[in-house]
């Protein structure tokens, strides 16, 4: 029995157009739960899954900075958002697949674990935050946040400003033996959701960051964790693709872990998107997996059996 986590991408939950309602995300995650059941189904894997949480954390912020605003009530800090999307996503999913395994005629545990990301508190990107999180603003409404809040405010592409926080880089989790002991004893497992909270260790002791963990590299610890044989990316997108967006764009099918380190290192993959994806699938493929797949969500099954996407192998 193969052991595989899946990193789902936003599109799992919300589609581009929506407005994120209830609704909306729960119909998604159940289309999705049926995918994820036929690779189950499909080749009797074992199945970890970890997913983003983007969306839901900009729009719980705006939630929180209303209800200071109007109310009073005090806004809760960023990591601890964090925890509560991953609660709300995980129900979400749990609910979904146990539902989708119970009209297939299985009785399958599913498990959410709300998982703490350990991170280095010398990581350089505590010095240079990128990551953008939240809502747009004017310039001045950014700038009076900024002074009233101590954010890092930037102008983002001609499309207003943003907040943006540190992306450090994930270094394991600290609920991975009970992930481990769970997935040993056949659950279904879901963790690391948005890349888990961002924590750091002083003295023995745990204290939440202010920051976002990139969900596929953190997702890559959590496969190399739970000794997985497959690490599967589903994104809205069929794999990687050298010269994206060019005449001479080719998208990559079975490749090396060196060829792909070598257009990883030219640029072909953008930091914000692909890049941390391709990044994760070189770290999964180096660090002993078998393989690693970027592909589209509705394509799960047939990229699993390396039909179709990015399949990602030693040599």
């Amino acid at each position: 029995m193969k052991r595989v986590v899946i990193a789902l991408g936003g599109n799992a939950i919300l589609q581009r157009g929506q407005k994120g309602t209830y609704e909306e995300q729960m119909a998604n995650v159940m289309k999705t739960a049926r995918q994820i059941v036929d690779i189950i189904l499909d080749g009797d894997y074992e199945v970890v899954i970890t997913h983003g949480n983007g969306p839901q954390v900009g729009a719980l912020l705006l939630h929180m900075d209303a209800g200071q605003a109007v109310h009073g009530i005090p806004a809760q800090p960023m990591d601890v958002a964090g925890a509560m999307t991953q609660g709300q996503i995980g129900y979400m999913i749990q609910q979904a697949l146990v539902n989708e395994l119970r009209a297939r005629g299985i009785e399958k545990p599913v498990a959410t674990i709300v998982t703490q990301t350990l991170v280095d508190k010398d990581d350089p990107a505590f010095q240079n935050p990128s990551k953008p999180v939240g809502p747009f603003y004017d310039e001045e409404t950014a700038k009076k946040l900024a002074e009233e809040k101590g954010w890092v405010v930037v102008e983002d592409s001609g499309r207003g400003w943003r907040r943006v926080v540190p992306s450090p880089d994930p270094k394991g989790h600290v609920e991975a033996p009970v992930i481990v002991d769970l997935v040993e004893k056949g659950f279904i497992v879901i963790a690391s959701g948005g890349g888990g909270v961002p924590v750091v260790e002083e003295n023995g002791r745990l204290r939440g960051v202010e920051a976002v963990i990139d969900k596929d590299l953190a997702g890559e610890k959590l496969a190399e964790e739970v000794n997985a044989d497959i690490f599967m990316i589903l994104t809205d997108v069929n794999g990687a693709a050298v010269n994206f967006g060019k005449p001479d764009e080719r998208w990559l099918g079975k490749v090396t872990v060196e060829e792909l380190k070598r257009y990883y290192k030219e640029g072909h993959f953008k930091k914000g998107s692909m890049g941390p994806k391709v990044l994760a699938a070189i770290r999964f493929v180096e660090g002993g997996g078998e393989r690693a797949v970027i592909a589209h969500l509705e394509k799960a099954v047939d990229a699993l059996k390396g039909k179709t996407g990015t399949q990602v192998v030693k040599a």
